[in-house]
């Protein structure tokens, strides 16, 4: 008889299959849990809040968390705006305060959210209102000859204007930014004036003042070029200057006229042009001339003296033209002075916002005034100012080859 074999190893599967499982069981039980880092949210330099002018800013901030995070106004603020408003861990967010037009504080609270809890701090946004202001010129000067001529206003109210003495000129038009007289002829040889004064409808404290002097009787010729309104009060920015050629004919009729450069490369034109109410002579290699018109309230031959106010060619970079100035008559008289070197050079300021200012500013500092007289002048004598020369390209003692200059406020008046 044959010895048969018995095969236990299904038996023995089912011993040792559970005896693994049970090992691996116990040996994932003995491992230790993941410990979770704390929760944690704080933004750099631990601020509690943010004061700021009436001005739009926007202001930026680190968070350190570890945690999903939210930013909520509290109050539903339209004029902040945080940006943005969520993140997940380490970020930057901005708030974002627009300008107070108001005269009102206004204040806003900001909640952080993390994880879902809210914080139980709050951050605050303080904003100072706005205040109320008039604001006008230093001064202002009316021709001799009368006339009709404006004085600008910047405001933020309302407001109500009153006269010293109104018995020689006439309020003809107003708006929110300007009062437009008309001045009759001064034709004393004393100079005359009266107070312009605004005050603030609603906030009566509120005052602003301006004396209005007109020239004597002997002002011949009186001129600040505030009709003219082209390009850029910002020296350095020449989009827009316009060329006397391209004025309006009511313009030209001013009399003021410019000598047709004919040098080979000038574009045979006359090179002066027209500025927010002032002018520039010159372009890059070529002079420019602005010439008066004849001064025809002249009776026979007189002393006059020249008063005018001008300013040098510089680039926002800080290159400077030449700034040689020559001075001469059309027709009959003599100067005393020939030439005049311009050199109260602007001084840019870093902010581009405040060029503008800074630049309208400079006309209204003493060195950019200048003066010397004419013998001999009649009815018929013109002035010429000239810069440079008019063919710069070979111009000896003249390196850079350009002499830009910027002229306005020009007054002749008759010497006693």
């Amino acid at each position: 008889m044959k010895n048969k074999t018995i095969t236990n190893f299904g038996r023995t599967a089912l011993i040792i299959l559970p005896l693994f499982i049970l090992s691996l069981f116990l040996l994932s039980s003995c491992k230790e849990e993941p410990v979770l880092e704390d929760p944690y949210f704080t933004i750099e330099g631990s601020p509690t809040g943010l004061t700021l002018t009436k001005a739009a800013k926007t202001t930026s901030y680190v968070v350190r968390s570890n945690r999903p995070w939210e930013i909520v106004s509290k109050g539903g603020a339209d004029w902040l705006k945080v940006f943005p408003e969520k993140g997940e861990a380490d970020g930057i967010f901005k708030i974002i305060v627009l300008e107070n037009p108001t005269f009102d504080v206004r204040t806003e609270n900001l909640g952080f959210i993390v994880d879902g809890e809210e914080q139980p701090v709050l951050f605050r946004v303080d904003q100072a209102g706005n205040i109320p202001y008039i604001t006008l010129p230093a001064s202002v000067t009316i021709p001799a000859g009368g006339g009709v001529f404006p004085v600008d206003v910047v405001s933020n109210v309302e407001w109500t204007a009153t006269l010293s003495d109104d018995t020689w000129l006439e309020q003809t038009s107003v708006t929110t930014q300007k009062i437009t007289f008309t001045a009759e002829e001064n034709v004393s040889i004393d100079p005359r004036s009266t107070t312009l004064t605004l005050t603030a409808t609603q906030y009566p404290s509120v005052v602003a003042s301006v004396v209005l002097t007109q020239s004597p009787g002997t002002v011949v010729l009186e001129e600040n070029f505030s009709w003219l309104a082209y390009g850029n009060a910002v020296f350095y920015t020449t989009t827009g200057e316009t060329r006397i050629d391209n004025w309006t004919q009511e313009q030209k009729d001013k009399g003021w006229t410019s000598t047709v450069n004919t040098v080979t490369g000038s574009g045979n034109t006359p090179l002066l042009y027209a500025r927010q109410g002032f002018v520039k002579v010159g372009k890059t290699s070529y002079g420019g001339d602005l010439i008066s018109p004849a001064l025809s309230k002249l009776t026979g031959t007189q002393t006059l003296k020249v008063t005018f106010k001008a300013i040098p060619y510089m680039t926002a970079a800080g290159t400077m033209d030449e700034n040689i100035l020559k001075v001469s008559v059309i027709g009959p008289g003599t100067v005393s002075q020939e030439q005049f070197i311009i050199d109260n050079w602007p001084v840019y300021p870093a902010d581009a916002a405040a060029v503008t200012d800074y630049c309208i500013s400079m006309w209204s500092a003493p060195e950019a005034t200048r003066t010397f007289t004419i013998t001999g002048a009649t009815s018929e004598t013109q002035i010429k100012f000239l810069g440079g020369d008019y063919d710069l390209t070979t111009a000896t003692g003249l390196p850079t080859r350009k002499n830009r200059i910027f002229l306005d406020d020009i007054k002749v008046e008759i010497i006693p």
